[in-house]
């Protein structure tokens, strides 16, 4: 385990004192840890394999990796090596680097469906990219979006309501995931207006259980985009190459026209795409698109260095079998302390909730009391398991989380709320 012996959060406490001064609330979006347990750090120092260094220096075995990008691993050699030697030519230009066109070669050869990309730098851009191709494709407005799902920070998608206007998102209607009959009616309601479906690579919801994506439903959302004439959008930017070396659809056997990517496929650095059919090829090349920094070098030959470590390496294999070795280990511990504990979805990307826990007081003790153990989870995200994590890693982890379950049983009669629970109906 972990040496955390002299763990403390004090600078951490200072950095987040000054932050709120200069930033709005501390901190925001999606990193902002003022709804998690107060013993989380806002702020890290360093990063390297499968390990995070907080700014009080603080070491932890790292499952959330950075929310999906770290795929390989904090500062993979052949990807840093990528990295340096298109510094030393360049990054943001008049135009893109010749790399450019390599790496949209490379992405389309190792995607089933893809016959073009585009890159951008988040997954928003790709997602709301999606959505205008959908509608400049069908000459129609009506989004189909499953209920929760979440496919990024843009008005038309943000789960938070706080300044947008109704009329964003007047088009966008709900059905929801893996419920053939919910997305036919969807249709319906819609009329001969359907622009364009969005499904994730499975449901992945935060605050509750994950699940994969239904054969019947897979094909009947690909049924009725042909039907209709609308476009089927896979939002990969999540799972992406987590779950298979090509789309995660590929899995269930269903092409869709469009998908969109981010997180992993550069390993950290700052880069997303969409990939598309040829039938939606025209409709991307009438749009407008583009931003100051969606050309910079630097992230495609990371992308490109990526790339052919998934291409070549049994990096899916190793987080398969470590996931697995995670899942096993935490069962068998909750159930020796006499807790219930829900682990769902892939082992590579593992939502970890406990039975009984409606308020999140079990989970948020538990996330607790592993980080000050040195291991780092989160209690109502789902976590990620990078190709740097080893068999060792695992073992030492399930020395932390047995001892987290000791504490947590100990305190349990006297655990209030979480300073945050969902809403429950």
């Amino acid at each position: 385990m972990i040496d955390n012996m002299a763990w403390t959060n004090q600078r951490n406490k200072e950095l987040v004192e000054r932050a709120r001064m200069v930033i709005p609330g501390g901190m925001y979006g999606h990193q902002a840890t003022a709804i998690l347990p107060d013993v989380f750090p806002q702020f890290f120092r360093r990063a390297e394999g499968a390990r995070l260094w907080d700014a009080d220096g603080n070491e932890y075995i790292d499952y959330i990796c950075a929310y999906g990008p770290n795929l390989l691993g904090y500062r993979h050699p052949a990807v840093e090596a990528a990295v340096m030697a298109q510094q030393k030519l360049g990054d943001t230009m008049t135009g893109p680097s010749e790399i450019m066109v390599e790496l949209a070669e490379k992405f389309v050869s190792m995607v089933t469906h893809a016959d073009w990309v585009i890159f951008c730098k988040n997954g928003s851009d790709a997602t709301t990219m999606a959505m205008t191709i959908a509608r400049a494709h069908t000459r129609k407005r009506k989004i189909l979006v499953a209920t929760k799902a979440y496919h990024g920070s843009a008005p038309w998608s943000n789960p938070n309501r706080t300044g947008i206007l109704p009329e964003e998102r007047a088009h966008i209607l709900p059905y929801e995931y893996n419920n053939p009959a919910s997305l036919t009616d969807a249709f319906r309601i819609a009329g001969n207006d359907v622009a364009g479906v969005f499904a994730s690579a499975f449901r992945h919801d935060v605050f509750d259980d994950q699940h994969l994506p239904a054969q019947e439903y897979a094909e009947t959302a690909r049924a009725l985009c042909d039907e209709s004439g609308a476009l089927l959008i896979v939002d990969d930017v999540r799972a992406g190459f987590r779950l298979a070396r090509d789309c995660s659809w590929s899995k269930v056997g269903v092409e869709p026209d469009l998908s969109a990517w981010g997180k992993a496929i550069a390993n950290g650095y700052a880069l997303s795409a969409l990939a598309g059919s040829e039938k939606a090829r025209a409709a991307a090349q009438s749009i407008f698109v583009t931003g100051s920094y969606w050309f910079q070098a630097i992230p495609m030959a990371a992308a490109i260095a990526t790339l052919n470590e998934i291409e070549n390496s049994d990096y899916l294999e190793r987080t398969e079998k470590t996931g697995a070795m995670l899942r096993d280990g935490l069962a068998r511990q909750a159930s020796s302390h006499g807790f219930g504990l829900r682990q769902t979805g892939p082992v590579q990307m593992p939502m970890i909730l406990f039975e009984d826990d409606p308020d999140l007081r079990l989970g948020y003790c538990w996330t607790a009391e592993a980080l000050t153990r040195g291991v780092y989870f989160h209690p109502w995200h789902n976590n990620f398991i990078c190709a740097a994590l080893s068999e060792n890693d695992v073992k030492m982890t399930l020395a932390a989380t047995d001892q987290a379950f000791e504490a947590l049983k100990k305190r349990r009669a006297t655990l209030g709320p979480a300073r945050f629970a969902p809403k429950t109906s």
